[in-house]
Formats: C-alpha cells, sequence, structure tokens
C-alpha cells in the first residue's frame, strides 16, 4: 500500500497526487482508487498462477465501480458476481459474459434468465432446490445452463463469523456429504451441463492453510465424480484472501497462489480464484474532513464528515482502519474518537486514534477499496460519495457525488 499511497515531505500522496488537492477539487467524503495499486495486484494473482490453466474472477461486490471493472476486464479477468445486477455492471463494463461465474444461493429466475442469455461462463449452484429452478428456466429457454455445485467443506476459515461462509451451519453452499449425490442429480438434468466444482470458505483469510485444507477435501470429491464418469472442467477455489489492515499478516498472493497450485500438480483442469478485497482493498482510500473537534472529561470526539453510511465496516464488523492525515502538521496530537454525523452511537470510523489535526484537516481512511462504497448507503439522507481514479499525475472522476435531489426523485406524494 505505501507504495500507492505514501507521505512525501508531510503530505499524502495517492501515485502522484496530493490527497489533499483531490479533497478541495472533489469535496468530501470521497473515495479514491490508485490505478497502479489494481494492476499490481491482478498482475501478481495473473502472473504466479501462468504455469496452469486459470482465470482470475474478479469479486464484483467488494467494489463495483465501472471503471475498476473495465480496467479488470482490460486486463484479462473473469467476474464472480452474485445478482442480476452485478451481471448487467460487468457486461457495461466491457466484461466478457464467457468470463462470468454466477455465485449466491438466492438466484431468482429472472436473474438466471439474464445470465443464460448472455451466455456466462457457470452457475455456482448453492442448493437442491437451485438446481431445479435452474433445470426448469434453462428447459424454458431451450438453452442448457453450465453449473458447478458450491460445496462447504466444513473448513474453519479462522475470520470474523460474519464473513465466514464454509462451516456447515453456514447458509451457502451444500453439505460435503450430499454433494455426491446432487452431483449425480445434476448429471441426469436435461438441461443442465455439470462443468466445474466450487468452494469458499470466507473472507479476510490471514493464513494459507484453510485455503488448502478446504481443497484438498474439495479434490477428494472430484476423484471420487470422476470415478463415476463425472468429469470436470475447471475447479474453483473461491476467494478470501486477506490484507493488512492494522497488524495482520496475510499470506503475500504469490505465496497464496504457489500453495494452490502445488495441491494441483498433476491435475489438468482450469483454476478459478475469485479475489476481491485482496485486488481493491488496500488500492483505495476514503477521504473525510474534520468538521469539528469537540473535547470532553472523558473522551476527544473528531466529527468528520464521512459516517457509517459512507464506510460501513467499522460499524458492522469493528474493523480496524487506519486513519491518516493529508497533511501533516505541528499540531499537538490527542487520541480522539473519530465519528461520523449520522445520528447512531454506532457511526464511528476509528476509536482511540492520536492524531495531530484540527477543524478543517482533510484525513484519510485508509485501506477502503474494498466493501467502502459498494455497502454505502444513503441513511439519514446523505448521497454517496464522489469517487476518484488516480493514474500517476492524473485524475479521473468516475463516479459523481450523488445529490440530494437524486435521492427523492423516484417517490410520490399521495393526496
Amino acid at each position: 500500500m505505501d507504495d500507492y499511497f505514501s507521505y512525501r515531505q508531510e503530505s499524502l500522496y495517492a501515485e502522484q497526487v496530493p490527497l489533499d488537492e483531490i479533497a478541495q477539487r472533489f469535496g468530501t467524503p470521497c473515495y479514491v482508487y490508485s490505478r497502479a495499486a489494481l494492476e499490481s495486484a491482478y498482475r501478481e494473482f495473473d502472473q504466479t498462477l501462468a504455469s496452469h490453466p486459470h482465470l482470475v474472477c474478479y469479486a464484483v461486490k467488494a467494489n463495483p465501480n465501472l471503471a475498476i471493472l473495465n480496467l479488470f476486464a482490460r486486463l484479462g479477468a473473469g467476474f464472480d458476481i452474485v445478482s442480476g445486477g452485478e451481471l448487467q455492471r460487468v457486461l457495461a463494463a466491457g466484461g466478457a459474459a464467457e468470463k462470468i461465474v454466477f455465485s449466491g444461493v438466492g438466484k431468482r429466475g429472472d436473474e438466471m434468465r439474464l445470465a443464460l442469455q448472455a451466455g456466462i461462463l457457470c452457475f455456482n449452484v448453492e442448493s437442491a432446490a437451485e438446481l431445479e429452478r435452474l433445470n426448469r428456466v434453462a428447459g424454458e429457454m431451450g438453452k442448457i445452463a453450465p453449473v458447478s455445485l458450491r460445496v462447504n467443506p466444513d473448513v474453519d476459515a479462522k475470520t470474523h463469523p460474519y464473513i465466514s461462509t464454509g462451516l456447515k451451519q453456514s447458509k451457502f453452499g451444500v453439505a460435503y456429504d450430499e454433494a455426491l449425490n446432487l452431483y449425480r442429480r445434476a448429471a441426469d438434468m436435461p438441461h443442465l451441463r455439470v462443468t466445474g466444482i466450487d468452494c469458499h470458505i470466507g473472507s479476510q483469510l490471514t493464513e494459507v492453510s484453510p485455503f488448502i485444507a478446504a481443497a484438498e477435501k474439495v479434490l477428494v470429491l472430484v476423484d471420487r465424480l470422476a470415478a463415476e464418469g463425472i468429469k470436470l472442467d475447471h475447479f474453483d477455489f473461491g476467494g478470501g484472501l486477506g490484507i493488512c489492515y492494522d497488524n495482520e499478516t496475510p499470506p503475500a498472493i504469490t505465496a497464496y497462489a504457489r500453495a494452490l497450485l502445488e495441491v494441483l500438480q498433476g491435475r489438468s483442469a482450469r483454476l478459478i480464484i475469485e479475489p476481491g478485497r485482496a485486488l481493491v482493498g488496500n488500492a483505495g482510500v476514503l477521504l473525510t474532513r474534520v468538521e469539528y473537534l469537540k473535547h470532553g472529561e472523558d473522551r476527544n470526539f473528531a466529527i468528520v464528515d464521512a459516517a457509517m453510511n459512507d464506510l460501513m465496516r467499522p460499524a458492522l464488523y469493528d474493523a480496524f482502519h487506519a486513519i491518516r492525515p493529508a497533511q501533516r502538521s505541528a499540531t499537538p496530537t490527542r487520541v480522539y474518537e473519530v465519528v461520523g454525523p449520522v445520528c447512531e452511537s454506532g457511526d464511528f470510523l476509528g476509536h482511540a486514534r492520536e492524531l495531530g489535526i484540527a477543524a478543517g484537516d482533510v484525513l484519510a481512511v485508509m485501506s477502503a477499496g474494498a466493501y467502502g462504497m459498494s455497502m454505502s448507503s444513503n441513511y439519514n439522507t446523505r448521497p454517496r460519495a464522489a469517487e476518484v481514479m488516480v493514474d500517476g499525475e492524473s485524475v479521473h472522476l468516475v463516479r459523481e457525488r450523488e445529490t440530494v435531489m437524486q435521492l427523492y426523485a423516484d417517490e410520490k406524494i399521495i393526496g
């Protein structure tokens, strides 16, 4: 991250551009992304896996901005989607339908039809009921739906319970012990074609071992399927590789990718992975301006113009994001609760941060490229932030700030 967001003298830069200049030009709150950081992370995955047939499918839910999707599409990425809306976003951004995998536990019939019409690579099916529906919808359209089953290997991802998806009590996937019979059923359905197997155990994983345990367990099932004549074209081992927000030590992208290749030695099926956070998390920051400093007997508050509606992760997960001044100064430091203006006690961006700041200063909330803008809302009738992409010395507005009028434009008053 420090290669793309770093201090020069006393100013914090995104690539070649000072962040306080971006805040002055585009206002705050504002998301800022580094094109170089995005490209570097993608290429690290792609190049490390170059010795094996593979497809890096970006998990769109992490950040669905069209500029980011288009950038990854031009680099050759595929996409992991979880809704019909994400499908339409990917196609609008120039993504190739034949590189899209469709995940998610609640696919509607109309979403299935959209995906079948587009000609996506695969549906990652997560229940017997979904398998039946997909077979019916494909039959009504006169099409054959390519499918894999998302198998739940009951592996502990050792992450926050809200983002752990591979345990047997999870809503995701089909139980490992039921997968073989469900594959048999899928192979017999006239409008389905079994093409692969899928596994995703959670997000923000900081160890390689859970990935490998899950992959090895899935490959045992692959061999049982092959013995019954069900040959698979691809193995999808999902995403979930973590990043450093504070003092975590997640595996390097290269270490993670090489570990997967080691597990796959002697197998020729294509490897699909679905990184999201690892591609965009440290490629973005959220800029916010200090509105007031409120000094109390027990706590000091830095009240900023960004809030939980702009960045939900701290309120939702008690997640840590580093907070840095865009311009360092000689102002004496104090310990602050960094909070927003939303009327909730849970509206905070950081607890007990030592900062030397004054009203009007710009702060950068670091590692905000993943699940920042994508989870934002209009709570308290707050327009969502602008989004900016930095490319060397150039700055591009990739999403304009919403207006209040846009928020109520579709509402009607009754007589």
